[in-house]
This record gives C-alpha cells, structure tokens and sequence, in this order.
C-alpha cells in the first residue's frame, strides 16, 4: 500500500470516530465550537505522531529483542502520558484560555484510547517507522475532522428548532450516527 493510500485509510475510510469509534468521549466534550475542536484537534495530532515516533522503535529495538513484548500496554501509556504533559505545560504557558477551555479533557487524552490504539495498530500491522508516522497523522487528522464536522453541525443545532426530547446529548448522537453512515460511502475509495 502506497503512503497516500494509507493516510487516506487512515483518515477517512478507518476514521477513528466516525468508523471505529474510538475517542468518543473528546469527540462530544469537545466538539462544542470550531476553536475548542481545533486546539484539541493540534494537541492530539501533536501527541499521535510523537507517541508513534517512540513506542514503535521502543517496541522494535527494546521490547521485542529483550523479550518485553508483555510491557507494551505499559510502556505504551506512560510515553503517551509523558507526552501529553509536555502538551499540557507547552499550552499553559503559550495559549491559557484553550488550556482552561480545555479543561479535563487535555488530561484524559493520556486516555485517549485512539491515540493507543495507533501505537498498537503500528506493531500489529506491521508498518514500517515511515508507514506507522503516515498511519499516526492520517488517524489524527481524521480525528480533528471528525471534530471539526462535529462542531460545525453543533453551530446549526443550537439555532434550530428540535423537539425536546432530542435537545443535548440525544441528538448529537443522533448526528454522530448520521456522520458515520455518511462515512461509509468512503469504503471503497482505496482498494
């Protein structure tokens, strides 16, 4: 599979959200306007990439040759969890209106179970270091898409007239359905 073939699988046809949702709990804390969805978006795409660029050698050249293939959840958090803190002390510092915005959900990207489940797709399908960094930013950037159409149709919900039982969290589900099935017309784009 060529790199182009695999960031568009990566980002629209395997999006993490939308198709094998994954990072729900971002995906609707988050998503609630455009700056929020992009800060969040950049962090995430941030720590993707950067967990990839160290738990895949960890894992080929540390794990696997001394026999530690058992700690790689392990491992794998704690990078991810050092990673998210330099993002956390990086946006204190520079932009502290999106680091409140932001709240508890910059912590839970420690958490976010897609940015492991990259680091795990990485080992599993046996990318190579170039592919895995491909595979991370595709995945990344389809989460920050998935937040950005999020966020958008959330604009248009709050002026729109809704029946009650469908205002809040109902109907943003609703939509999530509605964008995954949109989502599947991207199936068969790469072959």
């Amino acid at each position: 599979m060529t790199l182009f073939k695999l960031f568009i699988s990566a980002f629209l046809i395997d999006n993490v959200v939308l198709m094998r949702f994954l990072a729900l709990c971002p995906f609707i804390g988050m998503s609630t306007d455009e700056d929020k969805s992009i800060g969040m978006g950049l962090a995430v795409t941030f720590v993707t990439v950067l967990a990839t660029c160290v738990t895949w050698p960890l894992f080929h050249f540390a794990l696997r040759p001394l026999g530690l293939e058992f700690l790689q959840i392990l491992v794998f958090i704690l990078v991810i969890a050092a990673l998210v803190q330099l993002v956390e002390f990086y946006l204190k510092k520079t932009a502290p209106a999106l680091y409140g915005a932001m709240g508890i959900y910059l912590a839970l990207i420690t958490t976010n179970c897609a940015i492991l489940a990259v680091t795990f797709d990485n080992i599993s399908k046996q990318f190579t270091f170039v592919e895995s960094v491909v595979y991370a930013l595709g995945v990344a950037l389809g989460f920050l898409l998935s937040l950005l159409l999020m966020a958008g149709i959330r604009g248009r919900l709050r002026t729109s007239p809704l029946p009650p039982f469908l205002k809040g969290t109902p109907i943003l589900f609703v939509t999530a359905a509605l964008l995954s099935m949109a989502f599947m017309g991207f199936s068969g784009l790469v072959k």
